[in-house]
Parts: C-alpha cells; structure tokens; sequence
C-alpha cells in the first residue's frame, strides 16, 4: 500500500514548511490554526489524513511555549484522525540548552519536552544541531539528528576564504568546530572563556591556536543575545586575526543583538533558516540567510520511503 505524505506547518515557520514540500513536490497540506478568544489554540485537519504519514514543519522558536503548545495539540489532532505515522520536524528544538542539572534544584526541560511530544503521540522526530547531541537520548522514539554544515560548507567554499581557521566559541563546541575543519581541511583554534565570580559574565577570553594574519571562523549552534560572540571577534582581532567572520544554525537573535553584531568587528554572521528573521534582521547587510528546506525535504523522503537518512549526517 502506497501511504500518501503529508507536510503540515504550525505557524512559527510557514515559509520554510513550504519550501520543504515545494522540494518533494507535493501541496502543503490543509488545515485551519487560530486561536479562540482566550487565546487557546484552535486547530482542525481540513483533508483526510487516515494511514497517511504526516510530516509536521514546527520549529519551538520564540516565543517558545506558544510553539511547542501548538505543536503538541497538532500532533493530537493528527493521531485522532488515525494517521499512520507523526513526525514532528522540529529544525530548531526550543529548551534544548537545558540539557542537564548544572545548579541546584532546577529542572531537566529538554527531556520533559521529549517527553511531551513523545505522549502527544509522536512516532519521529527530525531535528536539527541540537545543542548537545545527547538530547536524543531523552527520547523513547526514533530521532533523525541532521546538521546544517553541508550547507553551510557549500557556502564557505563558495566565499574561496584564504587563511581560514575554523574557531570554536567555547569547549562544547569543539566537536561541531573540527567537523567544519575537517570538511574544509584548515586549521582548528578554541576560545576559552573565564568569567566574573560575582556576575557570571564573561570577563576574558583567551584563544588557544594560531590565528595571526588568518581569516577566523566562529562556528556556534545559537547565536542569542550575540554579546559573547561580538566578546570573542574582539579577542581574535586583538589575538591577530586578519578578519572575523561567523556562523550559527539557529539566530534566535533576541533583544538588540543585531544592533551588537551591527556595531562588532565580525563582518559577516551566515545563518540557517531554521528560524524565520523579521524582514529587518533578515535583510541586514551583515545578516546571510541559507535556507536548509532541501535537507530536511530530503530527510522526509527518506523517512517516508524508508530509506536511509545516514548520508545527510556529517
């Protein structure tokens, strides 16, 4: 039995859904998502969806809670109308930096999130750089972990950078970092942050590895508030870099962090469409947008036809 694919998006990310289903050339598919006058979400399916594997486009971007309710109560719908398969297509994967108990008494929100998807009634998950890839673990259903660096590094090429050095912004990120090193076969450097006893800002940063006269690549997963990457352009630059460029999967970009990258050293931030940016971050002179639908359309055709998805990973 040939099983139809379906693609519905929540309404953090429509554009992006979109083009997902644009690349495996099938329509969007229909449904009608508001709110009722209290603000609870309303949805209802539109079209038939039994035995069908559906494919939902929900990114829990800000404002976080309202996505990931709306993605919950999508799921719900999708599973009382007795579709075959739910796939939540999360490209970014809102309380993923609560990963673990760094502090007393706090909780463990990226596993209750899973949690909660997985009792919506989730079968799959495609997500994107999460921000340490043991989340995956916290599921009890399969998890498709996809990163943006092909397209990323298609892009990198593309610029013909002389002197590159690949640059991890902190510890954590070193995997992430040597991965785009490798593929782009330049050298590694790593920052190393020291921060204030009484604030927990960020105080200095040293770079450990040769950058003198080279052109720096910060490579990040999010860029929020931007203050410690603007922080580290600065501390290349003083470290010798020729110049500073960066990269980000997700530019959550809150508050006036495109004012503060704006007014940086770094001459260029290259982003994914993982979050959808207002025309005026978007359309910023420093701002690049590359967009990941193909990826993930390819990720759901694999999925849907069963095949392997491995290839997608670097």
């Amino acid at each position: 039995m040939d099983r139809p694919l379906k693609v519905f998006s929540g309404s953090c990310n429509p554009q992006l859904a979109e083009s997902i289903a644009k690349s495996l050339g099938v329509p969007m598919g229909k449904a009608k998502l508001g709110r009722f006058a209290d603000n609870e979400v309303s949805f209802q399916i539109l079209e038939n969806i039994r035995g069908a594997n559906v494919f939902v486009v929900q990114p829990t971007a800000p404002p976080v809670n309202e996505h990931l309710m709306e993605l919950l109560i999508m799921i719900d719908a999708f599973k009382r109308s007795s579709a075959n398969r739910i796939t939540a297509v999360m490209p970014y994967y809102g309380y993923g930096r609560q990963d673990r108990k760094d502090k007393p008494r706090v909780p463990i929100s990226a596993k209750l999130v899973a949690d909660l998807l997985s009792t919506a009634g989730t079968s799959r998950v495609i997500t994107m750089d999460l921000h340490v890839g043991q989340i995956q673990g916290f599921f009890n259903v399969p998890v498709d972990h996809l990163f943006a660096a092909p397209v990323m590094l298609d892009y990198l090429t593309s610029l013909d950078l002389q002197d590159l050095v690949i640059v991890s912004p902190d510890a954590g990120g070193v995997e992430r970092a040597r991965a785009y090193a490798k593929r782009l076969k330049v050298p590694l450097a790593v920052m190393d942050k020291r921060r204030s006893e009484s604030s927990n800002e960020v105080e200095k940063i040293y770079v450990i590895g040769e950058v003198e006269g080279a052109t720096a690549l910060i490579c990040d997963d999010i860029v929020d508030s931007a203050g410690t990457l603007c922080k580290a352009a600065d501390a290349l630059l003083e470290a010798g870099s020729a110049r500073v460029l960066a990269c980000c999967t997700h530019p959550v970009l809150s508050g006036t962090a495109v004012k503060r990258v704006a007014e940086s050293n770094i001459e260029q931030l290259i982003v994914s469409d993982s979050i959808p940016l207002p025309p005026e971050k978007k359309n910023h002179s420093k701002i690049k947008v590359l967009s990941v639908a193909s990826l993930l359309g390819k990720a759901i055709h694999s999925v849907h036809e069963e095949t392997s998805v491995s290839s997608l990973f670097v």
